[in-house]
């Protein structure tokens, strides 16, 4: 094994002192799924997973990347001038997008990229707003370009959008620019406030469980889950002085059933009761009740269940599967729905016994395959110094 500086100078050669070192994490939502676009509060964490660049600036205007999770693909040479997604460039087109974006800030220079990253693909963590963090932090540090937090989460959502061509909220790159290590980020998603919330989980972790199952409903069923809630917020905006569906109560709820369609009802039950429960989590969290935290979080799944439906028999077995096991806090779907991942709180001493009971009950059920990342909570976005970054093996 080498360090991430050393796997750089065999790639690009050089010097060890001419390289640094930047880390983003990836993240997971433990709590308020499918409000961020009806102005509700979002519980992301990052990750001490996520990941690692090592850049040097060239004397040139071409731009080599090379990443170590795809060495297949090798060294991809752009020159900066020429920044324009390509869909044969794959994971490049997201660090590309970034120096796209800065182009007018940065000298008339090129860079080695290295990327390394230990985020399972297609695990959900947010892998894509991972790389473009890493990437904005880097040239923000490098040319003291004195860009805030705010500005790097936003200019990194807008390559996502504008550039790569993914229509994501900003929960994302927010949860991995504003992480904090033991700490969730609560994040009002209409105004952009946010605060930390403790999240020293001691002796549990975080499990994600990846159902295997391919997403083939998923973009069509956001789409028209969006379209539903806001029809229903046009027909109650006669009614309530509200410009967002998260601006109501669930004593409001009382009040809205003549002015809905069903369907609308059940989307709209689900949207305000999910962003009480966030806040509600939080409350608990503060309060040091981790037992009623994930009771929360089982309320939350029932909720994407039955009234947004956008879960799936494999998610639901795993969810069942996984609050039958010894050391469960509690568990959910996360993300579009449909197929992805669960998030679960776990107590250390029985991970390894829930991860044989659930995969051996989950493909019973499914004949599919589920695979298992346990994470803890990490910190938020930074460069190594000198010694971590030798350090670090890859």
């Amino acid at each position: 094994m080498n360090s991430i500086v050393s796997a750089f100078i065999n790639e690009f050669s050089g010097k060890e002192e001419d390289v640094r070192v930047f880390f983003a994490p990836g993240r997971v939502n433990l709590i308020g799924e499918h409000i961020d676009y009806n102005g509700g509060h979002v519980l992301p964490c990052a990750l001490e997973i996520g990941t690692y660049l090592a850049i040097r600036e060239r004397s040139d205007s071409n731009i080599f990347f090379y990443s170590e999770n795809f060495p297949e693909a090798g060294q991809i040479k752009i020159d900066r001038h020429h920044l324009v997604k390509d869909k044969k460039d794959g994971w490049t087109n997201y660090p590309k997008g970034i120096v796209h974006e800065c182009r007018d800030l940065l000298p008339a220079t090129g860079y080695d990229m290295y990327f390394y990253g230990d985020i399972p693909n297609g695990a959900g963590l947010s892998s894509s707003a991972s790389i473009e963090l890493v990437t904005v932090h880097a040239l923000n540090t490098l040319h003291h370009l004195g860009l805030s937090k705010l500005e790097l989460v936003k200019l990194s959502q807008r390559v996502e959008n504008q550039f790569v061509g993914v229509n994501c909220g900003i929960m994302d790159q927010f949860a991995v620019g504003f992480g904090s290590l033991d700490q969730a980020v609560l994040l009002n998603s209409e105004t952009l406030d946010f605060k930390y919330v403790p999240l020293d989980l001691g002796t549990y972790s975080i499990v994600i469980v990846n159902t295997n199952k391919k997403r083939g409903l998923a973009d069509s069923a956001y789409n028209e889950r969006r379209e539903t809630c806001e029809a229903a917020l046009e027909k109650l905006k006669k009614a309530f002085p509200i410009t967002e569906l998260c601006h109501l109560s669930s004593e409001d709820l009382k009040q809205v059933g003549s002015l809905l369609t069903d369907k609308e009802m059940k989307r709209v039950r689900h949207v305000v009761t999910e962003n009480e429960r966030t806040l509600d989590a939080v409350k608990r969290l503060e309060e040091n009740d981790l037992i009623s935290f994930g009771e929360r979080m089982n309320q939350s799944h029932q909720s994407l269940r039955d009234d947004y439906e956008v879960s799936c028999h494999e998610l639901d077995v795993l969810v069942e599967a996984a609050n039958r096991q010894k050391g469960t806090v509690g568990a959910r779907m996360t993300g579009a729905g449909f197929g992805g991942c669960t998030v679960t709180i776990v107590e250390d001493q029985h991970i390894e016994a829930f991860k044989t009971n659930v995969a051996k009950e989950y493909s019973r059920l499914t004949s599919l395959e589920a695979d298992f990342y346990t994470v803890k909570v990490g910190g938020g976005t930074r460069e190594l110094t000198k010694p971590e970054a030798l350090a670090f093996k890859i």
